[in-house]
Parts: structure tokens; C-alpha cells; sequence
């Protein structure tokens, strides 16, 4: 399996636009740029779309192994904050925080705490980055 997302670039660092794109059509030229990135102006980032597919594959990551405890999840809402940082050498992703909230039927907390270290551990996106990554999970009644 193999697919992509692509960036278009122009002009310099802070005066210059950029937009990215996915190959489902999910992101169609949307906006990106220094002041997206460094200013919290209207338009993405790296950092925001990392976020999002740490989440997404952490959360499915995580349907998979509730499958095998024998679980369904009625609701599980995932969010990844991601942390830019300045460097000597530039800049460097230095952190992950997944928080979850679930809903479970049938699930006592040790074991949905169990599937989630694991599933934090397995998921191809947390596999990937080379940073801290923590979890902060809460099974909801």
C-alpha cells in the first residue's frame, strides 16, 4: 500500500505561500504558510497535520486491538498535540501528547489501558516519529 501528500512552494520563508494536497482530495491546494505555522494565522501546518494522522492511525490502531480483547468501541475521540521547538540546529518535533476519551461497553479500565499502551506503541505514525510520545487515556461510563 502506498499513497501520498505534496506541497507546492513560492516565494521566501516568511513572505512566501505554499498549499498542500492529499491524493484523496481531503486537502486540495489549502493554504500553508510561515504565518500559519509560526503566527496562528488562518491555514495549516506540518505540525497540525501530523497531529491529525497520529490521532487517526493511533485511534484505529487501537480499534484493531479492542477487536482482539473482544471489544467495540461506541466512541473513542483521540487528539494529538504536537511540539514544535527551536533548536541550536533549527527546529525539531520534540513531542507528542495523545489524549483519548472512549466509550466502551464491556471494558474495565486495565484492559482498555493495556490495549492503548499498545496500540501507542504499534501504530505505524508513532512508530515513525523518533520523539516523546505520551497518553493520557480515559474510559468514559
Amino acid at each position: 500500500m502506498s499513497t501520498y501528500g505534496s506541497a507546492i512552494w513560492s516565494g521566501g520563508i516568511k513572505d512566501g505561500k505554499g498549499a498542500i494536497s492529499t491524493k484523496s482530495g481531503a486537502l486540495k491546494d489549502y493554504p500553508y504558510g510561515f504565518a500559519s505555522r509560526f503566527e496562528g494565522k488562518q491555514g495549516s501546518n506540518p505540525e497540525e497535520l501530523i497531529g491529525a494522522a497520529h490521532a487517526a492511525c493511533f485511534t484505529m490502531a487501537l480499534s484493531l486491538i479492542l477487536g482482539e480483547a473482544k471489544l467495540t468501541a461506541e466512541k473513542m475521540e483521540t487528539k494529538a498535540d504536537v511540539t514544535l521547538e527551536k533548536q541550536a540546529d533549527g527546529y525539531a518535533i520534540t513531542a507528542v501528547h495523545l489524549t483519548l476519551r472512549a466509550k466502551i461497553p464491556g471494558a474495565d479500565n486495565k484492559t482498555f489501558q493495556d490495549c492503548a499502551a499498545k496500540a501507542k506503541a504499534g501504530c505505524p505514525v508513532s512508530k515513525l516519529l523518533k520523539t516523546n510520545i505520551t497518553l493520557d487515556a480515559k474510559l468514559d461510563g
